[in-house]
């Protein structure tokens, strides 16, 4: 078993992580690099057998392959017969999630757990051999209410309480938030601008670059770059290609393997009237902004920074998100742009219910009517004093 460090802050995954292994499925969890996945299942499976395999170490790597080729009856007596094996970064060893298909099927007593940080190469593997087999999981960085109630002095308080009494304390979290993000080793550690440099190339040249993704890290750090510069604004591709110097179907292949590497989400546009509507535009958001400040090298925690308004945005869009994934991805988030110019930042609809929000740093503006009178739905103001960022089941408020 593997140690968990003395700095743990708890997740609202891990009662997703156990509802889970109840299941008798093949559990997939996803997330991207140094989000905690490996943390999160040993604090799970801290009082039970379990044998774990690291696929970025070739020991490792060499006994499940010895293993594979034994008959399954004999599997677990290699593993001392675990409970439970976790096999991390599973996207290493693209025929694993065949071998573990064949002892899931033989039967084995044991509940499989598979980790990675590539959703590209796990789903392309997994969907042909687990399918009907597995549950996923997507685990994203800390939620602001996570970072929350790890503090100090909010420890014993509710949410609200917090909120009343320590105003000051959390304008000074948000900022820090703002500036470093949600990756755990982030928030807990002293020398946080190194961490997020390192991390941000790692992304670039280990998992990418290592992989045979990419040829060059330079191209994807071009295109980063760029979206780093945008966040808030309308993608196009053309523009990306031009200001790069990438064509388009790479620029293109890329934006993919960022989603799909848990860097970057995209943002469609909501319509119902594609005549006074925008339809096919999309806005691009770092999962984390700490990613998108270490790109640009810009960790300032001053709240009159040049770009703190769409970054407030992307923080704000990106906490939504990560609230979705935790909920199941229940809900379709969008943003909306008539052809005449109105707008509104982030729009959720869960089946045929919307809920409508400007995001603003400043809470004073005026807001236009042309997505209320449309749609007979109000826009919610969220601005740097909201107290919604205390939930941990948004869905509820839809």
């Amino acid at each position: 078993m593997q140690k968990e460090p003395l700095n743990y802050i708890p997740r609202i995954a891990e009662s997703l992580i156990e509802s889970n292994i109840q299941s008798g499925k093949i559990l997939i969890l996803l997330g991207a690099r140094q989000v905690g996945k490996t943390t999160l299942i040993n604090r799970t499976l801290s009082d039970r057998s379990t044998c774990y395999i690291n696929f970025d170490i070739e020991v490792d790597k060499q006994r499940f392959m010895a293993a594979s080729n034994l008959d399954p009856s004999q599997v677990l007596d290699v593993f001392k017969n675990p409970g439970f094996m976790v096999v991390d970064e599973v996207q290493r060893l693209p025929e694993a999630t065949r071998i573990i298909k064949g002892w899931y099927d033989s039967g084995l007593q044991v509940c499989f757990i598979l980790c990675g940080s590539s959703s590209f190469q796990i789903a392309d593997h997994a969907a042909e051999s687990l399918a009907g087999r597995n549950r996923k999981i997507i685990l994203p960085s800390l939620t602001y209410w996570e970072i929350v109630r790890n503090q100090p002095w909010c420890r014993g308080f509710s949410a609200g309480q917090v909120q009343n009494h320590f105003r000051d304390s959390l304008d000074t979290l948000l900022l820090r938030c703002l500036a470093y993000g949600h990756y755990p080793e982030a928030v807990v550690t002293q020398d946080r601008r190194s961490y997020l440099m390192n991390l941000t190339s790692d992304i670039m040249m280990r998992d990418l670059l290592k992989l045979g993704l990419v040829r060059t890290p330079d191209s994807i750090q071009k295109i980063l770059m760029l979206l780093a510069h945008q966040i808030g604004s309308e993608v196009s591709i053309n523009e990306l290609a031009s200001s790069s110097g990438i064509s388009r179907t790479t620029i293109e292949r890329y934006l993919s393997l960022l989603e799909q590497s848990f860097v970057i989400f995209k943002l469609p546009a909501f319509s119902s009237n594609p005549q006074k509507e925008i339809t096919k535009s999309q806005k691009y958001y770092f999962w984390d902004t700490g990613i998108r400040n270490a790109l640009l090298n810009v960790f300032s925690e001053n709240p009159l920074r040049p770009d703190i308004g769409p970054l407030w945005e992307n923080w704000v869009i990106a906490e939504f998100a990560r609230q979705n994934l935790l909920s199941g991805q229940t809900c379709k988030l969008h943003f909306w742009r008539s052809r005449s110019g109105s707008e509104v930042d982030l729009i959720i609809q869960k089946d045929e219910k919307l809920r409508a929000y400007e995001i603003k740093w400043n809470p004073a503006r005026k807001l236009g009517r042309a997505f209320t009178d449309s749609y007979k739905t109000e826009i919610h103001v969220i601005h740097r004093e909201s107290p919604l960022f205390f939930m941990d089941e948004f869905l509820d408020r839809i």
